[in-house]
């Protein structure tokens, strides 16, 4: 008859570090609130020599927190968590992790170039049809032209694409049954 398998009880501890790689890409211009996200782990967890957690294993999450950048200002932000990771048999495993934060660039720089630019040639060709009274008149309409490029573009996006790797940290210890791999 075959031996029934053994298991052992084993603690991933608070504080310890898995290492992911996105199955999705997150836009902050597409993103919501709760919309799942999905990574791989890059590396085997191990506790005390065991693989606890094999590369591969899948990692379930959500999108914690949107923020659209602005025009002008407002730097875009994403936030997400994993809640679940599914190992390579189905077993899943309940966890709790660091939520992760990316902000991303201010469109500041930007909107200041196309302002700024925008009046520089409004007042070249300004001063070329009217002199300096036409380079006055002439730079304040290009600055309100490129205020209207910017009014009209898009806004700051920060993209998390497929691929991307990050580092999580798991803030709650976490049991789980290993199979014994000796008698005893």
């Amino acid at each position: 008859a075959p031996v029934p398998a053994k298991f052992d009880e084993v603690t991933v501890a608070a504080n310890s570090v898995m290492g992911i790689r996105l199955d999705s890409t997150i836009s902050s211009e597409t993103a919501r609130v709760e919309d799942r996200v999905n990574a791989r782990l890059t590396r085997d967890l191990v506790v005390d020599g065991r693989v606890v957690f094999p590369a591969q294993s899948r990692l379930e999450g959500v999108v914690k927190e949107v923020e659209r950048g602005g025009k002008f200002k407002d730097r875009p932000r994403l936030a997400i968590t994993f809640h679940t990771l599914v190992m390579g048999d189905g077993t899943r495993v309940a966890l709790q992790t660091d939520t992760v934060f990316r902000e991303g660039e201010s469109p500041s720089g930007h909107s200041n170039a196309k302002v700024g630019g925008s009046a520089v040639v409004g007042a070249i060709i300004g001063a070329m049809i009217g002199g300096k009274k036409g380079a006055i008149l002439g730079g304040s309409a290009g600055a309100a032209g490129g205020a209207a490029a910017v009014t009209a573009g898009d806004h700051a996006d920060l993209v998390m694409t497929a691929g991307t790797t990050l580092t999580l940290r798991i803030i709650m210890p976490v049991t789980v049954l290993i199979e014994r791999d000796h008698e005893g």
